[in-house]
């Protein structure tokens, strides 16, 4: 029988983004383990609290959205872990496993200028130089040193995709007010 922490219920916050889940209890003292979706998790080690949602499948020991106030998330090995005041033991961690991790988006640690999260680019619409409609961002694939951006689009009848890097040598301007990526490309390459 898991012991589920006794935890606020909480809204999810409007801003909030999924940046991970919860794998597993690690060790004895309440510590767990995290999965978490970006390659670059930032936001989980600054967030000095986590929305958490029941796992999409398997046993949910919670309903809803509860807050977990975090007291110290580190690196270890090939995975994160984190500790809360709120789990003081393995029984408590293990009745997380599977918790969706929610981020608020203003606990995300700022941008530089030209920087921007994944999550802020999928939606947006890419236009070329000339106003052509490229399509719009559904997703975002790291190949090495480079992401490149997915775009869905119609053509003919038929949803169709395009891929442009995301590098300066492409990409002219962001507007997220806008909503719009301003692209050097032309539709035919």
């Amino acid at each position: 029988m898991s012991h589920m922490p006794e935890l606020k219920s909480v809204a999810l916050p409007e801003d909030a983004v999924e940046v991970g889940r919860i794998a597993d209890a690690w060790g004895i003292k309440g510590w767990f383990k995290v999965i978490a979706y970006s390659a670059d998790p930032e936001a989980l080690f600054t967030a000095k609290q986590w929305f958490l949602l029941p796992a999409e499948k398997g046993a949910k020991n919670f309903a809803g959205t509860v807050l977990l106030p975090i007291q110290q998330v580190r690196p270890h090995s090939d995975t994160i872990v984190a500790t809360s005041p709120s789990v003081p033991d393995r029984n408590a961690a293990e009745a997380l496993r599977g918790a969706r991790i929610f981020v608020a988006r203003e606990h995300f640690p700022k941008t530089d200028d030209g920087e921007y999260y994944w999550v802020d680019l999928m939606g947006l619409r890419v236009v070329n130089r000339e106003g052509v409609d490229l399509g719009v961002v559904k997703d975002l694939l790291a190949t090495g040193p480079q992401t490149t951006l997915v775009m869905g689009y119609e053509e003919g009848g038929k949803e169709r995709e395009r891929m442009i890097p995301f590098v300066d040598a492409y990409i002219d301007h962001v507007d997220l007010p806008g909503k719009t990526i301003t692209a050097d490309w032309q539709p035919d390459y």
